[in-house]
């Protein structure tokens, strides 16, 4: 490809970003995870006080609430946002129509495809920025001076890349069936299995490493020696692991099964370094994502498109 052939493919890229972003004011969608974004941040800030209020105890300073937090959200919060971003990318066109003059402009489906994917890293990235300045001055009010939080942006980019695996997976959803309502149910389908029947049968029959190689949060294990912190190894998690792999890189994770009736509690299944925990993590979301994405552009390419 020639430098005026490139040149011409990234107009024709930044023409489909500007129509999709535009496309997410005209709907608000924007503004809806702004709004998403800060109530769920606030009721997270807002736990210290929450929890004084009914048990009558002081709010304590927590000069480690931001390095914790996950971004205030966490797991479902990732998926809620993907769910909100993508659902309708791909679907919505074919359910209003829109997808036929989209398709006879002089633009590939690919460069279709890829421009309105990178509109949503482009969505999340700006919701999650500002949602980064909003937690880090709300930690600071509400929890006192904050330590490490030079590192908070570590945050920003582990919450990206855990919730792209999930935009990955509402777009397959939503390019396969063409329906929003689809693209939401399949994707909370998979949202509920992975978090929360698997994480019980891992519990419980100590196979939760399986967890460590699927979407979610994963299986949770024990750090330091004694325990004094508990790791969840899902895709969910990258971003505070980073974190607790610079502050503590000796660290051991090590993993239990529950015994029930039986004495200890918990047994211990094995351990593992707390860097294989983060690759394993970063290689998982990877793999899915360039898949899920993959198998989307590929159905979206071929599909046929009737007026």
């Amino acid at each position: 490809m020639g430098l005026s052939s490139m040149r011409r493919w990234i107009r024709k890229l930044l023409a489909v970003v500007t129509y999709e972003l535009f496309w997410n004011v005209r709907k608000k969608k924007f503004l809806g995870m702004l709004v998403i974004a800060v109530a769920l941040t606030t009721l997270a800030l807002a736990g210290g006080h929450i929890r004084s209020a009914i048990t009558g105890e002081p709010v304590e300073s927590n000069p480690d609430f931001l390095i914790e937090s996950n971004l205030g959200m966490g797991g479902f919060g990732f998926f809620l946002f993907a769910i909100v971003t993508v659902m309708n990318t791909i679907s919505a066109e074919f359910e209003s129509g829109t997808i036929v003059p989209l398709l006879t402009k002089p633009i590939s489906r690919s460069t279709v495809f890829l421009g309105k994917l990178f509109a949503a890293f482009l969505t999340l990235l700006a919701t999650y920025s500002l949602l980064l300045i909003y937690l880090t001055i709300g930690g600071v009010v509400v929890y006192g001076p904050q330590n490490n939080i030079h590192l908070v942006l570590l945050s920003l980019l582990g919450a990206l890349f855990s919730i792209m695996i999930w935009v990955s997976i509402v777009l397959l959803f939503g390019t396969l069936s063409r329906s929003s309502l689809i693209a939401a149910l399949g994707a909370l389908g998979v949202w509920v299995a992975t978090n929360i029947i698997g994480s019980i049968l891992a519990g419980l029959a100590g196979q939760g490493w399986i967890l460590t190689y699927i979407p979610g949060s994963g299986t949770t294990g024990s750090v330091g020696e004694p325990p004094v912190a508990a790791v969840s190894t899902g895709t969910d998690s990258i971003g505070p692991n980073l974190i607790k792999y610079i502050l503590h890189p000796s660290w051991e994770v090590t993993y239990y099964r529950l015994n029930i009736g039986g004495t200890p509690p918990l047994v211990a299944l094995y351990s593992e370094p707390l860097s294989t925990v983060i690759l394993k993590s970063i290689a998982v979301a990877s793999v899915y994502f360039t898949i899920f994405i993959a198998i989307s552009w590929f159905i979206f390419k071929h599909t046929q498109v009737k007026e």
